[in-house]
């Protein structure tokens, strides 16, 4: 069973910063797609950032972006999201996620077959 296990999550201050990981622990290790997507109670898991591995392009939220910055390891295993500038709406549970699939809309949900459990970041002003 593929298994992705994210890290980093916490607790910080408004204007405070946070960098996320998300690490693949069982084959096949790479994928062509990774995200990193946000959920709060209540409401439907939101896509914030993605990458596409084979060559770096990626995609951000317009809420997001200028803010956060979705990355790589060198070997492609580890997934990063740097959130810069954190806001109390970037509350909720953070989840990676990824695909070997060629996707249309790499910030939807729905386009990914492999999840992690998901880490907590809360803001607080």
């Amino acid at each position: 069973q593929v298994q992705l296990m994210e890290s980093g999550g916490g607790s910080v201050q408004a204007g405070g910063s946070l960098r996320l990981s998300c690490a693949a622990s069982t084959y096949p290790y790479h994928y062509d797609y990774w995200g990193w997507f946000r959920q709060v109670p209540g409401e439907q898991r939101e896509g914030i950032a993605a990458i596409y591995s084979i060559d770096g392009f990626t995609y951000y939220s317009d809420d997001v972006k200028g803010r956060f910055a979705i990355s790589l390891n060198a070997a492609k295993t580890t997934l990063y999201l740097q959130l810069n500038d954190l806001k109390s709406d970037d509350t909720g549970m953070y989840y990676c996620a990824a695909t070997n699939l060629l996707i249309p809309y790499p910030l939807q949900a729905s386009e990914y077959r492999y999840w992690g459990q998901g880490t907590q970041v809360t803001v607080s002003t």
